[in-house]
């Protein structure tokens, strides 16, 4: 049996034995306690021109996101805010390749931070991580709860303009009848895996519909040079090398939405028919539908 233990919460900024390099040092050494996903640490006290210095810069294990992390003892105050928005803003017009989210770690996030962020939240992505060390015995630990988390833009079907129906034939004079007789043979594919799903046509894209629920598990964009065909996919190197591999015009894949966009031709239909049907298969098969 394990003996309950009252821990006592300490203030980092009130103690005499611990600051913001001391929690800086630790999250340095492991960057999984802000439970960010797996990151890894680019910089630290990275200098910003004419702005100071970032505490750190993390990066994701694929190097794709990347996050400007600001420490903060006690609450949340203005100065805080607004050099972590500013911080974020440089990185990420330094380094456009990247995704960036603005973090804020506090001890004590404030109601008013909370009301404040919340208005431009979506705009600017922002996490706020409150910050708490206890001690039991002669031992301090540190454990960050995040607070705040980035708002991410909703799948492509919640978007009221994008979700604007139109017909077949408006599609059909945008893409070109052979864009869209493509379409519909991958649909066939589609519906050998669930004959209820049919074509959803909106202005800005084909998804698919089931039983009058939208389900953008693949979309369709035709258009006169050739059939644009995005599944929702987890990232994969090994997956992505079996497409450029086969031949496929991969044309890349968009981290913020989840796809891959792949450009198909009437020939691609026919000589990869059989890895389209898998690309389908697993892209279902990740969405649980």
């Amino acid at each position: 049996m394990l003996d309950y233990v009252k821990p006592t919460v300490l203030s980092l900024k009130l103690h005499r034995d611990f600051n913001e390099k001391w929690v800086q040092q630790r999250i340095a050494e492991d960057p999984s306690l802000l439970g960010l996903g797996d990151l890894v640490l680019k910089d630290q006290e990275r200098i910003q021109p004419g702005a100071g210095r970032l505490d750190l810069l993390l990066q994701d294990s694929d190097a794709s996101h990347r996050f400007e992390v600001e420490l903060q003892l006690g609450k949340t105050d203005e100065t805080h805010i607004i050099r972590t928005i500013e911080y974020w803003d440089i990185e990420r017009k330094r380094y456009p390749q990247y995704e960036h989210t603005a973090v804020l770690v506090a001890e004590d996030i404030t109601s008013r931070f909370l009301n404040v962020t919340s208005l431009f939240n979506g705009f600017i992505p922002l996490v706020a991580i409150q910050m708490n060390a206890v001690q039991i015995g002669n031992q301090v630990s540190l454990m960050f709860t995040k607070v705040l988390d980035q708002m991410r833009l909703g799948l492509v079907d919640e978007d009221e303009e994008g979700a604007e129906t139109v017909d077949r034939d408006y599609w059909e004079k945008k893409g070109g009848k052979i864009s869209l007789g493509g379409a519909d043979q991958l649909l066939r594919v589609i519906q050998e895996i669930d004959p209820r799903q049919e074509f959803k046509y909106n202005k800005f894209y084909i998804g698919l519909s089931k039983d009058g629920q939208a389900n953008t598990t693949v979309i369709f964009r035709p258009k006169k040079s050739g059939l644009r065909f995005e599944p929702r996919l987890e990232k994969s190197d090994e997956f992505q090398t079996k497409l450029e591999d086969e031949g496929l015009d991969l044309m890349d894949y968009d981290t913020r939405w989840g796809r891959y966009r792949i450009r198909l031709t009437p020939e691609d239909l026919k000589k990869h028919e059989a890895l389209l049907r898998e690309i389908i298969q697993k892209a279902f098969e990740e969405a649980g539908k």
